[in-house]
């Protein structure tokens, strides 16, 4: 195997690890935590606190899971395998990668966040339940997609 595709699958891993160890971390120890404080206030300072920061480093992975990917579709010749349906994790990941992208780099910063925060100080409850599952939905896509991913690989 050449070096430049055991260093763009090495990334390629990495940056997923990243990426959905921090959906798992929001979805699975922050959102409840948040849910968990006595005020609104609270849950979104410990919300933000966390989720703001983690942020950065998720744009960073998405970022590079997308080049990485692009970079072996390219270099190995791989685009053949968007039509067969045998790699349907093929298309599981393209569509993993636009929803992040879009919300990490286009949702988020123009509208989602404070949307979120209007909501949640309307209704903390609705807003935090709401969260809570959309992080485990993607979680949920994301473990099928990668399962999908290594086993249709190997």
């Amino acid at each position: 195997m050449p070096d430049d595709l055991l260093i763009a699958r090495a990334l390629h891993l990495l940056s997923l690890v990243v990426w959905f160890g921090g959906v798992a971390f929001v979805a699975l120890v922050v959102l409840p935590l948040a849910r968990r404080q006595p005020t609104v206030e609270q849950k979104l300072a410990l919300f933000e606190g966390i989720e703001r920061p983690f942020g950065r480093i998720a744009r960073w992975s998405v970022a590079l899971a997308g080049l990485s990917g692009l970079w072996m579709l390219r270099n190995r010749e791989l685009w053949y395998r968007f039509a067969e349906p045998s790699f349907w994790w093929m298309w599981a990941m393209v569509a993993l990668w636009l929803v992040f992208a879009l919300v990490l780099y286009v949702a988020e910063p123009l509208w989602l966040h404070a949307a979120f925060a209007r909501w949640a100080r309307r209704d903390a409850a609705a807003a935090f339940a709401w969260a809570q599952r959309l992080h485990l939905l993607l979680l949920l896509a994301g473990a099928i997609t990668i399962a999908g991913a290594v086993a249709g690989s190997h």
